[in-house]
C-alpha cells in the first residue's frame, strides 16, 4: 500500500456523529469483487438527489472543496458493518486522512472517534485516522464556517496536524506505535508478518527439534 508520511491539502467538513459504513458506501454498490470504482459512490445518498443529480449543497459537491484530502467528521465515524469498501471509497475519492473527536458521554463512558474495525481497516489500507478532542474538532468546524475551506498539513512522524493561515494552529494526536510503523512504511498485516519470516522459520525449526511430534495428529 502507499506509505503515509505527510499530507497537505484542503479539509472538507462533514460534522455528523455516527456516520456508518452504509452511509459511506451503500450496500447496493458492493456487488463487485474488484477493489476499485467505489469513490464515485462515496456518500451516495447525500451527494445525489432522488433523480441522481449531484446535490449542490452537499460539501463534497461544492467547488471550493474540490480535491479535499482530509475529511473532518463527528464521533463514532465508521460504525455499522465491517465492510472494508468504506475505506476504499474514501481513499479512491481522494482522502488520505479522517479527523474525528472522541466524546465523553458520562463519567467513565467514552464514545470513540472511530469504530474499532473501521480504524483497523483504515490502517491496513493506508488511510490515517486522527482522533482529536471535541474542542479541537469544533475549532476546525468553526474556522471552516467563518473562512471556508482550511488548508492543513498532517505529519505522521511528529503526529501533528497544522492548520495553515491566520490563526495558525497545530494539534497533536496519538496513534499506536505499530499502526504508525505500518503507515509510514506502507505495510499491511501480511507485509508486517513477512518482514519477520526469518524469525518465524527459525522458531519453527527449533520447535520441531525440541518437540518433533507436537504438530502431528494421531495416526499420521
Amino acid at each position: 500500500m502507499q506509505p503515509f508520511v505527510k499530507c497537505r491539502g484542503k479539509l472538507a467538513v462533514l460534522y455528523r456523529a455516527n456516520i456508518d459504513t452504509d452511509q459511506i458506501i451503500p450496500k447496493q454498490f458492493l456487488k463487485s469483487v474488484a477493489r476499485t470504482g467505489y469513490g464515485e459512490n462515496l456518500f451516495f445518498e447525500w451527494r445525489y438527489d432522488a433523480s441522481g443529480r449531484p446535490d449542490p449543497s452537499f460539501v463534497l459537491n461544492r467547488p471550493e472543496y474540490d480535491k479535499a484530502t482530509i475529511l473532518v467528521a463527528g464521533n463514532n465515524f465508521g460504525c455499522g458493518s465491517s465492510r472494508e469498501h468504506a475505506v476504499w471509497a474514501l481513499m479512491q475519492f481522494g482522502f488520505r486522512a479522517v479527523v474525528a473527536p472522541w466524546k465523553e458521554e458520562s463519567p467513565g463512558k467514552r464514545i470513540p472517534a472511530f469504530a474499532d474495525i473501521f480504524r483497523s481497516n483504515s490502517t491496513r489500507n493506508g488511510l490515517l485516522t486522527i482522533e482529536l478532542t471535541t474542542d479541537e474538532v469544533q475549532w476546525l468546524v468553526s474556522q471552516d464556517r467563518k473562512y471556508g475551506p482550511l488548508e492543513a498539513t498532517v505529519d505522521l512522524v511528529s503526529q501533528t496536524i497544522t492548520v495553515q493561515g491566520t490563526p495558525r494552529e497545530t494539534f497533536h494526536f496519538e496513534i499506536p506505535p505499530d499502526d504508525k510503523k505500518m503507515l509510514l512504511q506502507g505495510l499491511d498485516h501480511i507485509d508486517t508478518t513477512l518482514k519477520d519470516l526469518g524469525e518465524i522459520e527459525r522458531f519453527e525449526r527449533k520447535h520441531n527439534v525440541q518437540m518433533p511430534t507436537a504438530d502431528k495428529s494421531p495416526g499420521l
